[in-house]
């Protein structure tokens, strides 16, 4: 599957959801490498684990899982030669405890979360190393217990420590006029006496030391130097067995490599499961079935990051149909509902519970590809149907039986017509390839061409007529239209305008919810007149528009994107500039603007019938490449980038 269609679907902030729920090192590796699978047997495994994890920690249960404090560092270590310390070996002995409670644990579970507890019994028993470590390392400290020798060194330095203690004593006794305070210190490890600089010779020893004022000077007494010597060699030979006790264990802990690496395996996996859970438990997900036949029927299904009370989607697709076009208003909900599909599938692929009914059924897909949004890049160049067109083609390159393919607003981004047909000659191509397609248009040609096909169905984004609000519930089996007439009338457009505007698109034969009207198409539809009566085509048809003209506002001033009919070139055409002084104006006629007078040319139909007042009239004059490097060259300079008007005759 293509990273860019997962970005599309959200697939990415699902790992990083599920990463806010892992625990260990390990299990956020596992997270990180989740992708969705495309094995039947194995994808229906995964969903039962989560299931039957989610059933455990929902009535109550939390696994002991270790917390794999410093394993990294201990794995990493082990067979370099390195002899690890007394933390580190606690830390393996605190991991060994903890893989036995994990293990009681899952064993216990064993009737309720069979596949669950089956990864415990995978797990080795690592009492010996435990029992070997505790024996010899505690609370970061080597047991005198550890070796004979070392209990017998330490009590040894035990007894050093003593006598010496008791004669530094007799030494701050015995020369008490001497010192600064009556005390002991150390320097480098040593034991010294404070004595006042002038006294410096009454006490025999060395001086390792004096005060910053060198008003005193640290003596190590003569008397004392032979025990501190003795005390010294103690505690080396103690720092050598010591070290030969931890690389005894080092070694001990090799020969379990094997052993440790599994349970670490399995301590991450089980903590991959947990997280899967606990996210299944704040979307409410369930396990679905799934399926190898493109079928999908998704109850009561809801994107997981949507936030609020979502309302619950309800498609089906698969079986007698394997494309589905979505229809209905700008901000009704097709995108998210197509959207919803495809992160359903993608989660339950990678064995994820996913939000939705009992009941739902998914189909295991090898890809699921998506073109979904704006990608177009003004650094680039691209405009948005060249952007979509690129996804296309590379859906195309992969798509077959077995994939699932996500359009949305097919034919934008380019003239209509031509988008219609490239539109619909891809979904006939996906088709005979056999692949499962959900679309969103607004388009009725793409609508008329599902519903009378084989193989397509329609179906709808339910609309509040009264509210004037989306319902977000798809209706199956219909197909929907924009309701911009509907919204435009309860909004207070006058009624005339409104069924001239039906006229008009009735005639165009476009639902225009999304598409502007172009001078050429206004010069086709302007012949239908307001009252609904078609004028017929040819002489006659130019003859009745002109009688009609004369006939209704013969003097009436125009307006810029009034239609009037030009009996010399028996046309019709939309007013671009208002008549100077002279009575010149300037007409646009399909292919170019003329110049003419305002006697030549009668009103046909007034441009308020046809546009709301705030209207860019730059839509019907300029092309759609002149409006794009307009709005381009209004945000920065591009080098080279220029509009060529048309010269006016």
């Amino acid at each position: 599957m293509r990273d860019s269609s997962l970005h599309k679907l959200e697939y990415p902030r699902v790992i990083d959801t599920l990463l806010t729920y892992a625990q260990t090192y390990l299990g956020r590796k596992l997270v990180s490498g989740l992708k969705p699978l495309s094995d039947r047997r194995t994808i229906a495994l995964k969903l039962r684990e989560t299931e039957e994890t989610r059933r455990l920690i929902a009535r109550g249960a939390q696994p002991p899982l270790p917390s794999l404090e410093g394993m990294e560092e201990v794995m990493a270590l082990l067979g370099t030669g390195y002899i690890m310390s007394e933390r580190q070996l606690g830390q393996l002995a605190q991991f060994a405890r903890s893989c036995g409670q994990l293990g009681k644990f899952m064993r216990s579970k064993g009737g309720e979360a069979s596949a669950v507890a089956a990864y415990a019994s995978s797990m080795y028993d690592l009492s010996g190393l435990l029992s070997s470590i505790e024996s010899c390392v505690d609370r970061g400290m080597v047991l005198d217990s550890a070796s004979p020798e070392l209990g017998k060194l330490r009590r040894l330095i035990r007894g050093a420590e003593e006598k010496l203690k008791r004669r530094l004593d007799d030494l701050l006794a015995k020369h008490a006029d001497c010192l600064q305070e009556r005390l002991v210190s150390q320097r480098g490890g040593r034991f010294v006496l404070p004595v006042k600089k002038e006294n410096r010779k009454r006490i025999p020893g060395a001086v390792l030391d004096e005060s910053a004022s060198g008003q005193t000077v640290f003596v190590e007494p003569a008397e004392a130097a032979a025990l501190q010597s003795e005390l010294s060699e103690l505690r080396s030979e103690e720092s050598r067995e010591e070290m030969q006790i931890l690389a005894r264990l080092t070694e001990e802990a090799e020969n379990y490599s094997r052993e440790l690496s599994v349970n670490l395996e399995a301590v991450g996996y089980y903590d991959l499961l947990l997280a899967k859970a606990k996210w299944a438990l704040a979307i409410d997900g369930r396990e679905v079935e799934v399926g190898e036949d493109g079928v999908i029927e998704l109850r009561g299904a809801r994107h997981p990051f949507l936030s609020g009370q979502a309302v619950p989607l309800h498609v089906e697709i698969g079986g007698d149909y394997r494309t589905l076009l979505i229809t209905g208003p700008n901000t009704g909900g097709k995108t998210v509902a197509i959207k919803t599909v495809g992160l359903l599938t993608l989660m339950a692929q990678s064995g994820l519970l996913v939000p939705a009914e009992e009941g739902s059924r998914l189909s295991v897909f090898g890809a699921v590809e998506a073109d979904i949004g704006d990608d177009q890049s003004l650094d680039r160049s691209l405009s948005t149907f060249s952007s979509h067109l690129r996804n296309v083609i590379g859906i195309l390159s992969i798509a077959g039986r077995g994939a699932l393919i996500l359009l949305d607003e097919l034919a934008t981004g380019t003239d209509p017509g031509e988008g219609i047909g490239l539109s619909i000659a891809v979904l006939e191509e996906l088709h005979r390839r056999g692949a499962v397609v959900l679309a969103t248009t607004h388009f009725n040609e793409i609508k008329e061409y599902a519903r009378r096909t084989p193989g397509f169905r329609n179906a709808r984004m339910a609309f509040d007529e009264e509210t004037l609000r989306p319902l977000y519930r798809l209706d199956m089996g219909e197909a929907g239209n924009s309701y911009a007439f509907v919204i435009a009338r309860r909004l207070g457009i006058p009624e005339e305008i409104v069924d001239r505007a039906k006229a008009i698109a009735e005639s165009l034969q476009l639902n225009r919810g999304s598409s502007p009207i172009t001078a050429d198409e206004i010069e086709e539809a302007a012949q239908v007149i307001p009252d609904g009566v078609r004028v017929q085509s040819g002489a006659e048809g130019a003859d009745a528009t002109e009688a009609n003209a004369d006939a209704s506002q013969p003097a009436k001033p125009l307006a810029i994107g009034d239609v009037v009919w030009i009996p010399s070139l028996h046309s019709r055409g939309v007013v671009y500039r208002l008549p100077d002084d002279r009575g010149e104006l300037i007409v646009q006629i399909p292919g170019e603007k003329v110049r003419m007078n305002r006697k030549r040319v009668k009103l046909a139909i007034e441009s308020k019938q046809l546009y709301p007042d705030d209207y860019d009239m730059d839509i019907v004059f300029e092309s759609v490449e002149d409006r794009k490097k307009r709005k381009l060259m209004g945000k920065r300079h591009v080098e080279g980038l220029k509009i060529e008007k048309p010269p006016e005759r």
